[in-house]
């Protein structure tokens, strides 16, 4: 037997002082060599963990194998069996927690590096594309209307077009994609991805409606109505939190949601050439620990702040962000100033934010989410100056389709009521998955509980 290799290949990266000025992808990806080197690091076990570690399934191993032994064509054919997008989920699936964390080799602390393989094999299918149809089963002569182009409605609207029905994606904003294309910055998600990704899924035949915002234009009853067999909500969750402190109300102060939306959607990134102002100061604080939170910290660097601040109320324990996302805002100078909490915000005479006084945190015993509850110091507050600040606490469904669509049960967060394992909701007919259910999660989550509804709805409709 061969000697294991515990040398996981790194992925090449732009250097912080360069990326810091552009809005290129930070991660480079692998080169061939790369690839091979690191998917011949693979054991091949016979008891397969990673695909148990996958929300969806993925055949990891034999895309792996086919990678290795040079069959290209059967590496994305073995990968985007169980996965429509996995240019994007190997950018921004959080491996490290799912699929790598019960990796054989983890056990040597040398798993092998799932997401960088994905990603270069769904790279390499993109810049070989070839005109071959994807198979697609025989017409159901059956309709089912998804509202929302996130990773959710991208999955099953793909999934269930493979099964032979007719699909129409229902989505609000301008430019299909959901959170993939308003959220996630481009120097982590390019949007030409996510556009390859969102045409695979039209070249199944499905059909993608824009500026549609169903509560508005339709409602979910109307679409049952019209000869639709089943409706599917991937609404997403798009209304932000906030602290509601005094002073929040001040000029200057954004959502992470509006913030983010501004600069990738509206693409201010790229203004004057693009007509979306946005106002950045020159210290900026971003309040909350996520992955957005690293996003909107990174996006201010690249918009020209001077000093940009990441405020979390716990330690980098508890940090919820990957890893990798704090390490990059690291190196590109962000300052952590953790166990940390805003109590108010001081302004101007002409209403602009000046100023944030914020308490020193200690860590006592752990609360419902498992962490270890923060409480104030007494006597510890300080002000900091700043004349930006991103709030960034996370968000929940906006209201307007559970509002509009009668015998819809939502929980008090305004999450829909669904079935874990089909995302049956209370309404016959209608199925939900992703943010919209369990509020904001993962873009892997989302696309898991799409595979799971898609199932049931197409059980439902042959009757099963």
């Amino acid at each position: 037997m061969s000697k294991l290799d515990l040398n996981r290949v790194p992925m090449p990266k732009q250097e912080p002082e360069d990326r810091a000025r552009n809005y290129d992808e930070v991660a480079l990806g692998y080169k061939e060599e790369h690839a091979l080197a690191e998917a011949n690091r693979c054991i091949q076990c016979k008891n397969r963990p990673c695909v148990e570690g996958c929300p969806v399934g993925v055949n990891i191993p034999e895309f792996i194998l086919a990678l290795r032994d040079g069959d290209m064509p059967e590496a994305v054919r073995a990968l985007k069996a169980k996965n429509a997008l996995p240019g994007i989920c190997g950018r921004v699936c959080p491996q490290e927690t799912q699929c790598e964390e019960v990796c054989t080799l983890a056990k040597k602390g040398a798993t092998i590096a799932i997401g960088r393989l994905e990603r270069y094999v769904a790279d390499w299918e993109l810049n070989h594309q070839n005109d071959s149809n994807p198979e697609v089963g025989p017409p159901t002569g059956k309709r089912v209307a998804v509202v929302g182009s996130g990773p959710a409605g991208l999955t099953i609207a793909a999934d269930l077009a493979k099964r032979g029905y007719e699909v129409t994606i229902l989505e609000a904003l301008h430019v299909a994609g959901g959170v993939l294309t308003y959220g996630i910055p481009e120097f982590r998600m390019p949007k030409g991805i996510v556009q390859a990704e969102v045409d695979y899924v039209k070249s199944l035949g499905v059909e993608i409606k824009l500026d549609s915002v169903i509560g508005k234009i339709s409602t979910v009853d109307e679409l049952l109505e019209d000869s639709y067999g089943a409706v599917f909500l991937g609404t997403g969750a798009g209304l932000p939190m906030f602290l509601d402190i005094p002073g929040e109300n001040l000029n200057g102060i954004y959502s992470a949601n509006e913030f983010l939306t501004r600069i990738n959607l509206m693409k201010a990134y790229l203004f004057p050439e693009y007509d979306t102002p946005i106002k950045v100061g020159k210290k900026v604080a971003v309040i909350g620990g996520g992955n957005v939170a690293m996003d909107a910290a990174r996006c201010a660097v690249r918009l020209g702040a001077s000093k940009v601040s990441i405020v979390y109320r716990r330690s980098r324990t508890e940090l919820p962000a990957r890893q990798e996302e704090a390490e990059n805002a690291e190196e590109e100078g962000i300052v952590f100033k953790l166990l940390t909490n805003p109590v108010r915000f001081l302004g101007n005479e002409q209403g602009w934010v000046t100023g944030m006084e914020c308490v020193e945190m200690e860590l006592g015993e752990p609360d419902n989410s498992g962490r270890r509850r923060p409480i104030p110091k007494t006597g510890s507050e300080f002000i900091m100056d700043v004349d930006t600040v991103v709030v960034s606490l996370g968000t929940s469904p906006n209201p307007l389709v559970p509002t509009t669509t009668g015998g819809l049960d939502t929980t008090k967060k305004g999450t829909v009521v669904a079935d874990e394992e089909t995302g049956k909701t209370t309404k016959s007919g209608v199925w939900a998955g992703g943010d919209v259910v369990t509020g904001a999660a993962t873009v892997i989550s989302a696309m898991g509980a799409a595979k799971r509804a898609g199932a049931s709805i197409d059980a439902y409709l042959r009757g099963k």
